[in-house]
């Protein structure tokens, strides 16, 4: 429409910091101000194929002053059909044909200009020239078109519009005329202006202000992550379900500037689900539904299931809210919301198309099965599945803590302890042995986790389970080899001694590799960067402590070599 607003915010990325001296200054904010508020004047507003609405934050008037009207009531494909869209100044206007008997559809046909300084040809879809446009925001009273039947043209064809006065002021889908193929019956029953048209319309406003939780576990069923965020916060992600008599209404939002998405599942897992999406599209947000099948991109759905939809987007937090019923017909693969399901809030960045990516990080997932229209509850929700927390903890624990520890031992404390005793053995080689199967029982327990809470095998984890396999086999394969270890003076000992060696050190640092790889996958839902510095700070630990150890034992031996040299001399 003429005025689609697209705003600049006066050039985000840098802020309007130029350093101009006094009218250059002036001059600067004057022109930011203006692209700020010019709107889309050349028409060019594709992204309003689907829904014809205008994102001018507004909604729509309900008595159209416009008409369309057209020079037959027939056509055979191939045909031209004049079509006339007339009434008081209007800066902006939008027109497509569409199946009369459901106008949901994709726009049928093509048109031919009559006057191409005031209006232009847009693609929508896969239909070239399918719709029709302004060229600019000047005044004009009257449109005329030829509109073009397709040979797979529908048997009742209706014309839409969409007409801006103003910025604020603006019709949806007015409804033209119904045009028919010869010897067809009329549809039943008939489409009248104002009636079905603007039903499938669904006007979109803007929310005023942040959401309130202020209601939570009292009349409406709250999801907030961090658990009790204030939904005005720029870090609180927030989902609210508030039931009234036969629908829901609901909100969501969250620090995203791409897209908000939530999703009814059976299960813990993406597949077969019910989706609600909420897309930045250059400033301006789509609500739609969509259907998720398994880990592809979701199926987006028709609008229709929707109600009083209305967004905002300030300050980097992104809000959408809406109501829908709670009993929808099974066709539209929208569940029921009177049962039981496992809820979904995800985040991610969209392209300027509005094209949504996979999100970054793992999608806050409910720890039970909860009835958005039950008792009202305030809860909250995990990012990270409980099973792969321990599968990392105890993978910590095993190769930066007992391993470490265990390896200390047998290298620096075996002089020292080789007179102590536990149990028949040396103290330094129980207390060894104990630690190194210590590390063995973590991590086969770790090992097992993962592919109880997948079910399987992960793809989505890159070389990190592969690497994880290497581990647990080279895990398994030291202790089997001790116990086969030949004694302390024969001949086989030191090839022994080597092999143990290098198996420990290479399973070791294969660990280190592996946890490092694992620390940036989704589901664990780590803080970036700290958990790698972190990391990076034990590794840094161990080494530390290992050359110093190293330099001390080499100065006890310098001083014992110096002794002996002494008494001999």
């Amino acid at each position: 429409m003429a005025v689609l607003l697209r705003v600049c915010h006066c050039n985000r990325k840098t802020g309007c910091k130029m350093e101009l001296p006094g009218i250059a200054v002036a001059v600067w904010m004057f022109v930011c101000f203006c692209a700020s508020v010019a709107g889309y004047p050349n028409g060019k507003v594709r992204e309003a194929c689907t829904s014809m609405v205008p994102c001018h934050g507004g909604s729509p008037q309900l008595s159209p002053e416009h008409t369309i009207t057209v020079n037959g009531t027939e056509f055979k494909p191939g045909d031209n059909i004049e079509v006339h869209l007339s009434g008081p100044d209007f800066e902006g206007f939008f027109i497509q044909a569409r199946d009369a008997e459901h106008l949901d559809s994709p726009a049928v046909g093509s048109f031919v200009l009559a006057d191409r300084r005031r209006s232009q040809l847009l693609t929508c879809g896969r239909t070239k020239n399918s719709a029709v446009s302004h060229t600019s925001k000047a005044k004009k009273k009257d449109i005329k078109v030829y509109w073009i039947a397709p040979g797979d043209a529908p048997k009742h064809v209706q014309f839409l519009a969409t007409v801006v006065k103003k910025y604020r002021i603006f019709w949806v889908k007015i409804p033209g005329p119904i045009v028919s193929q010869p010897d067809v019956l009329s549809p039943t029953p008939p489409l009248h202006a104002t009636s079905e048209a603007m039903s499938t319309s669904h006007p979109v406003s803007y929310i005023s202000k942040p959401f309130s939780a202020s209601s939570c576990g009292i009349t409406k069923f709250c999801i907030r992550n961090p658990t009790n965020c204030d939904p005005g916060s720029a870090s609180c992600f927030f989902l609210s379900f508030q039931q009234e008599e036969s629908s829901v209404f609901i909100e969501m939002s969250g620090p995203s500037e791409g897209y908000l998405a939530f999703a009814f599942s059976h299960d813990q897992w993406m597949g077969g689900d019910d989706a609600y999406l909420c897309v930045n599209e250059d400033h301006c947000v789509h609500v739609s539904t969509a259907r998720l099948k398994e880990r592809s991109h979701p199926l987006l759905d028709s609008e229709n299931a929707l109600e009083d939809v209305s967004w905002r987007l300030a300050d980097g937090v992104l809000q959408c809210s809406f109501r829908r019923s709670i009993h929808l017909p099974s066709y539209t693969g929208r569940f029921n919301l009177d049962s039981s399901y496992y809820i979904f809030l995800a985040d991610g960045e969209a392209s300027e198309g509005g094209l949504i990516y996979k999100h970054s990080r793992q999608p806050l997932v409910t720890n039970g099965l909860y009835n958005v229209t039950g008792p009202p509850q305030d809860i909250g929700g995990s990012r990270a599945p409980r099973l792969i927390k321990a599968h990392g903890a105890l993978m910590f624990v095993a190769w930066i803590t007992t391993v470490s520890i265990g390896v200390i031992v047998a290298r620096f404390f075996k002089p020292v302890w080789s007179h102590s005793f536990l149990l028949g053995k040396e103290l330094w080689f129980q207390v060894h042995r104990m630690l190194m199967l210590t590390t063995v029982m973590l991590t086969s327990i770790s090992f097992v986790l993962p592919f109880v809470y997948r079910g399987g095998w992960s793809h989505q984890a890159g070389f990190h389970p592969y690497l994880g396999c290497a581990v647990m086999a080279l895990t398994i394969f030291q202790p089997l080899m001790a116990g086969f270890r030949p004694s302390r003076h024969a001949p086989r000992r030191q090839l022994f001694n080597w092999f143990h060696w290098s198996t420990g050190t290479t399973a070791r640092i294969l660990a280190v590799v592996t946890m490092f790889l694992g620390m940036d996958l989704p589901a664990l839902d780590l803080p970036d960067p700290w958990d790698t510095y972190a990391m990076i700070g034990f590794v840094a630990w161990h080494v530390g402590t290992d050359v110093l150890l190293e330099i001390h034992s080499y100065c006890l031996i310098r001083k014992v070599l110096f002794r002996f040299d002494a008494v001999k001399t």
